[in-house]
């Protein structure tokens, strides 16, 4: 069944009755009014009872369906999906920012190994061609939902075993481990999901994803991991805040 919400809108306003229905329903799904999996009543239904045009709330429908907070299932009808995750740009690991926003992180090791490293990774982590370095590659769920691809690169002698990893995020088992990440260059990017990043991602292929690329250093300005991620748009954005000079 579909959960009523108790929506009040005000026709004095200059603000459009879709976006006010819209910011209604958004609202009541980050107050958990409307959890992940309920239904939302249908536009037929809402457009009754609030007295709207069905195009009114056709185009509130679909504004929350671009922000990739409901979707539309065949059958079932609009149902509320995971909150996508709003991350201020610090540093800070993924699963750190998840626990935060009180989910449940989930880490499936994809790959683990050590190789020579390449010219883009030797530069980044101020190797040599050729130095041995770990790879690890994991798919990072939220609430058991996909939500980024992470691969990043350690010099060997500092990369924890795989095992460590399974329950806890990469930043806080370096910690551990005596290794404190201080600073970082962090570029943020757009790229066309490839079909393995999308079956991995639960997305189609060519999906947009959101890129990072980041270079962190430990205290002493030694370069001890390189990340390259990719992120849902739908489910993922990032946040700064700006200061005019």
């Amino acid at each position: 069944m579909s959960v009523p919400l108790e929506i009040r809108l005000d026709r004095s306003s200059p603000l459009p009755l879709y976006y006010q229905l819209a910011a209604a329903i958004e609202q009541a799904i980050h107050e958990g009014s409307l959890n992940p999996g309920d239904r939302v009543e249908n536009e037929v239904a809402l457009a009754e009872r609030l007295n709207l045009s069905r195009p009114t709330t056709r185009r509130a429908m679909q504004e929350l369906v671009d922000k990739g907070l409901v979707v539309r299932k065949r059958g079932v009808g609009t149902q509320v999906v995971q909150a996508p995750l709003h991350r201020q740009v610090e540093l800070t690991s993924l699963y750190d920012d998840l626990m935060r926003a009180g989910k449940k992180p989930g880490t499936t090791m994809l790959e683990y190994r050590p190789h020579p490293a390449d010219a883009e990774v030797a530069r980044e982590l101020n190797l040599q061609p050729g130095d041995e370095v770990v790879l690890i590659r994991r798919l990072r769920t939220s609430d058991s939902e996909p939500i980024a691809l992470m691969s990043n690169y350690l010099p060997a002698e500092i990369a924890p075993p795989e095992e460590e990893l399974a329950a806890r995020g990469l930043y806080e088992v370096l910690r551990v481990r005596g290794v404190h990440i201080r600073i970082a260059r962090q570029r943020i990017g757009a790229q066309a999901a490839s079909r393995d990043e999308a079956a991995l991602l639960e997305e189609k292929t060519g999906s947009p994803l959101l890129t990072m690329q980041r270079t962190a250093f430990d205290d002493a300005g030694r370069a001890v991991e390189f990340g390259k991620h990719l992120y849902r748009a739908n489910r993922y954005s990032f946040e700064t805040t700006l200061v005019g000079r």
